[in-house]
């Protein structure tokens, strides 16, 4: 993957969160995933293939998430299914953007949700895979991007 394609992915993020919220999200500068894992309580993973192949998951907290929640649907209490609903819709809205700049033929897969914190997220990848850390509200997530 390319420094201009990791780009797409970043003016997505702080595209979501600007016209979203009114706030962009800050986003940190991209790193290749080691073996530690980069996962928070709510991850949205979405499969992508066509003639590009891997995947994209984008994990927060659940304090980033509820606030999110709570300028999007003005919804003060946000229940597990709305968080786990929250990080899917993120995820697909971030995948769907991103194909805009990839073409029609960056094919992409329903979210899969995950609740909680697993040792990790393995997405069957040639490495590398890169990791955009970016904070919203004083709260961190990340999106991780491993594309053939």
């Amino acid at each position: 993957m390319t420094e201009v394609e990791l780009k797409f992915f970043i003016e997505v993020v702080t595209t979501y969160f600007g016209q979203v919220t009114g706030e962009e999200a800050a986003m940190g500068i991209p790193y290749v995933k080691n073996a530690e894992p980069v996962v928070l309580d709510y991850t949205g993973l979405i499969g992508i293939s066509g003639p590009r192949k891997g995947g994209i998951y984008f994990t927060a907290g659940k304090v980033l998430l509820s606030e999110l929640t709570k300028v999007i649907l003005d919804a003060e209490e946000a229940d597990e299914d709305t968080l786990l609903d929250m990080v899917g819709e993120l995820t697909n809205t971030i995948a769907g953007n991103v194909r805009r700049s990839f073409g029609a033929d960056f094919l992409i897969s329903v979210p899969m949700l995950i609740k909680g914190r697993p040792d990790d997220i393995l997405v069957r990848l040639k490495p590398p895979v890169f990791v955009i850390p970016l904070n919203w509200h004083k709260e961190k997530a990340f999106l991780v991007v491993g594309l053939e």
